[in-house]
């Protein structure tokens, strides 16, 4: 049986085996076992111990709970809502004022928290109401949030970045500060179609004579300048040769766990426990992901299926731009079924000879895969960010979710398209601060 006959009999199987809900982690590492044992013996098995070991030993893992920790503690305070109150009053004589100052309060909360769904519900839950009890439209105001939130995957610190660098061995803080300069244009995308469909459908809001004094616009300031002095903190330790991204991302967790003590009187032990049983518990789900996924990756080498897929595709005689198309496809349309997490681990070890030989820049390239993510996060039958949206507002139907979304979601493909047109936007900035 050839490589890529075997290849595509794996990618059946698995999609089949986590069709049934099974874990990820216990779906990948069992279709591993599975294809060891049939094609390669019982012995094979000796290399599962070793393999999922010296994986999981990489010091780079150790900025992976703490960034999760670090998302969990704010996630647990009041930042989200007063992130959002604040750019409210700010924006609010500006048309779409309130769906500008949640997506601005998406961008800057998943800043914080490096987690779609953290933000979705943090933002979601204060923003979605309100935008809908002052006249905004219910498709609008779902979509917005649902859109929004994918911001968190993008905007470093991003946990999505972190396995993207693992998987394909390049530098996390290069991929870091390469997302900067696209999680700005996509949120200025966002802002702009929520300022024109605002605008064309006429909204008016209830209040839209109230006028916020500055005393009113500058009183919630104190509680977020502590939050964004956190983010400047971590990024100049990182960029500034203090620290590496696991000390930058322990220094991190530790001041957001002071603020939200200090500034939220978050100090209960019963919070403070909440806090470190849901990192604890996400973290432990994304190590063992990465554990089977690098055993699952093994599996492949060692049938020759990786080396397979990209000679064939190597060898295709199609301009590289038909199969970086061909690329985003696969991955918008995983992403209709599978978790960033599980994606990324999955196809980069395939996908990477590929990218190189065709001569496109890993650190672009992991924009743009994260992009692909966030699309797959509001594309249904599995969209995660849909489905947090729909448990805040029970009584909007998945469709008008879907609805409002949809025009956010082109407006990710259009980052795509002027990304691979301008591809300095998210290669300038990392050579710029690290040469």
């Amino acid at each position: 049986m050839s490589p890529l006959v075997i290849g595509l009999l794996i990618f059946v199987v698995t999609c089949g085996v986590l069709a049934t809900g099974l874990p990820i982690a216990f779906g990948l590492g069992a279709v591993a076992l599975f294809f060891m044992v049939l094609f390669d013996g019982w012995n094979s098995i000796h290399f599962v111990p070793e393999t999922i070991f010296a994986g999981l030993s990489d010091f780079t893992l150790v900025s992976l709970p703490m960034f999760v920790i670090m998302g969990a503690a704010v996630a647990s305070s009041r930042a989200g809502s007063d992130l959002y109150e604040a750019l409210a009053r700010w924006l609010h004589r500006v048309p779409g004022s309130l769906v500008i100052s949640n997506i601005g309060a998406c961008a800057l909360f998943s800043a914080l928290t490096g987690s779609s769904p953290a933000t979705c519900a943090a933002i979601g839950k204060m923003g979605i109401p309100e935008m809908r009890r002052r006249g905004y439209d219910a498709d609008l105001a779902t979509g917005a949030i649902a859109a929004g939130g994918t911001l968190g995957i993008l905007i470093p610190p991003s946990v999505t970045m972190i396995l993207y660098g693992i998987a394909s061995e390049t530098s996390i803080g290069r991929l870091f500060i390469a997302g900067i300069i696209p999680g700005l244009l996509l949120t200025g995308l966002f802002m702009a179609w929520a300022l024109f469909i605002s605008w064309k459908r006429g909204t008016r809001l209830i209040d839209e004579d109230r006028i916020y004094t500055l005393r009113e616009k500058f009183e919630l300031l104190p509680k977020l300048l502590p939050f964004i002095a956190v983010i400047v903190g971590v990024v100049y330790a990182l960029y500034g040769g203090i620290a590496t991204p696991s000390e930058a991302a322990g220094v991190g967790a530790m001041l957001c766990l002071v603020m939200v003590v200090a500034i939220y009187r978050v100090w209960r032990l019963a919070d403070l426990w909440h806090i470190l049983r849901d990192g604890l518990r996400e973290s432990g789900m994304l190590l063992m992901i990465i554990g089977t996924s690098i055993l699952f990756g093994y599996m492949m080498s060692s049938l020759q299926v990786t080396q397979a897929v990209a000679s064939a595709i190597g060898e295709l005689q199609v301009n590289r731009w038909v199969i970086l198309g061909a690329i985003n496809l696969l991955l918008l349309v995983a992403g209709c079924f599978l978790p960033p997490a599980a994606i990324i681990l999955m196809t980069t070890p395939i996908l990477m000879p590929v990218i190189t030989a065709c001569g496109f820049d890993p650190i672009w390239f992991g924009v743009i895969l994260t992009i692909n993510m966030e699309l797959g996060l509001i594309t249904p039958p599995v969209g995660l960010n849909l489905f947090v949206i729909n448990g805040i507002t029970p009584d909007v139907k998945l469709p008008t979710i879907l609805k409002g979304a949809f025009p956010f979601m082109m407006c990710m493909v259009l980052a795509i398209l002027i990304l691979c047109v301008f591809p300095e936007l998210a290669t300038w900035l990392p050579s710029k601060v690290m040469g």
